[in-house]
């Protein structure tokens, strides 16, 4: 596919990946996810955000994987406004996406790349979006955060996400993995280590992608602070 087939059919192609997923993206939303997408296509040619160049898979492989958790994330907070922290979030993925999908949310897309964090603060002015926020900064050095969710996509084993950034996430809250296949060791080694326990494993189904995904839902163990 052309690069000029392919800004044809992007539009619709997100149009329907949204109906798919049971969201609904206004005019506005839909153009700041394809402007996000754009921009990100750009940056990646000088800062190497994304090892993924082809315009293609980053549709589905980012842009569509990001919003597969849109509606599991908001159906968890019932509707309500939260704080989000986006750990390892690399270029913004999937925390731009839900700063866009949820005006409502506070999200801060947490990086120890300095060009990753910046690139998001570009798209938090260029998107026009207030409740996008960029931390350039390792997370296990963060003060903590009274988060309702802290999410990772492809950042670290269970047990080592758990310990890195559990302690922003408040006492009803949960801490969120995005992962491929089940990581069934990862989850023996997280209950072994006593602290967070998994709550629920949620399938999810990506628009246009044939491979596993899941979402790997933690509460902190009863007792335990």
């Amino acid at each position: 596919m052309s690069a000029i087939e392919f800004e044809l059919a992007a539009p619709q192609r997100l149009e329907q990946a949204c109906q798919a997923l049971g969201l609904e993206a206004g005019p506005d939303q839909q153009e700041k996810l394809l402007r996000y997408l754009a921009q990100m296509q750009r940056w990646n040619r000088t800062y190497n955000l994304t090892a993924i160049r082809d315009p293609e898979q980053m549709l589905v492989q980012h842009l569509f994987d990001s919003l597969s958790v849109v509606k599991p994330i908001a159906d968890a907070l019932a509707g309500r406004p939260a704080k989000v922290y986006d750990v390892g979030s690399g270029g913004g993925l999937p925390g731009v996406v839900l700063a866009i999908m949820q005006p409502d949310w506070d999200v801060s897309c947490v990086d120890a790349v300095e060009k990753k964090t910046a690139f998001v603060q570009q798209m938090a002015g260029v998107l026009m979006l207030p409740n996008l926020h960029a931390m350039h900064a390792r997370i296990e050095r963060v003060a903590p955060a009274e988060c309702d969710i802290v999410i990772s996509r492809a950042f670290a084993s269970l047990p080592d996400f758990a310990n890195w950034a559990g302690r922003h996430v408040r006492a009803d809250g949960a801490l969120v993995a995005m992962k491929g296949k089940v990581p069934q060791e990862e989850i023996e080694a997280l209950q072994t280590q006593g602290a967070w326990q998994v709550d629920r494993v949620e399938p999810l189904t990506v628009p246009d992608l044939d491979a596993e995904r899941c979402l790997i839902w933690m509460r902190r163990s009863q007792g335990t602070l």
